[in-house]
């Protein structure tokens, strides 16, 4: 599959088919938006949005969350805001997300079918990684926005003058639904 890729990319560069999305790397709408790595949502997202090529800095991954206040999709949400710009943020869960119920059991029973030994499992425990919370998905998609919202919202390092507001899409239709959060409620 790769090299099918690779070949395709050589006859899309040789025919400068690049060429309509050639942007810099500015944000144009001084947005950002969080939202989950689901295939659904690879091109659906940005339609749904209004958004083109260079519109908005977009950050996938499992869920669409920020679990930590130090993980990467916090550390780029901050690079965003700080190196390029962004004055907005938008959240975007989606319904029906894997990532819903997802649970380290799950994963430690496909883990150990694909080879990986226990010993490995329990020596990252005993070297302090919490593998039930770090692969622990979310139960209720509205709290999980709400969650992350004021995750990012709150950070230390997030400054008061940026805007952040939490959506879920609709998988199918791209329909959003605005999630109400409380302290935004009280700043309106």
């Amino acid at each position: 599959m790769i090299d099918e890729i690779l070949a395709y990319n050589r006859k899309f560069v040789a025919e400068k088919a690049y060429e309509p999305f050639v942007t810099d790397k500015y944000p144009a709408m001084k947005l950002a938006v969080v939202s989950c790595m689901d295939t659904r949502l690879s091109v659906l997202l940005q339609e749904a949005l209004g958004l083109r090529n260079g519109d908005a800095k977009i950050i996938k991954n499992a869920g669409g969350l920020v679990p930590t206040p130090w993980d990467s999709a916090m550390r780029s949400l901050l690079v965003a805001v700080y190196e390029l710009g962004v004055q907005e943020i938008m959240i975007v869960a989606h319904s029906q997300c894997g990532a819903c119920h997802m649970c380290f059991a799950h994963f430690k029973e496909e883990m150990l079918r694909r080879g990986i030994p226990e010993e490995t499992l329990t020596r990252l425990q005993a070297e302090g990684i919490d593998l039930d919370a770090w692969l622990e998905g979310f139960h209720d998609t509205e709290a999980s926005v709400r969650k992350t919202v004021a995750a990012v919202r709150e950070h230390p390092l997030m400054p008061a003058d940026v805007t952040v507001r939490g959506f879920i899409i609709d998988s199918v239709t791209g329909a959003l639904e605005e999630i109400s959060t409380f302290a935004r409620e009280e700043n309106s």
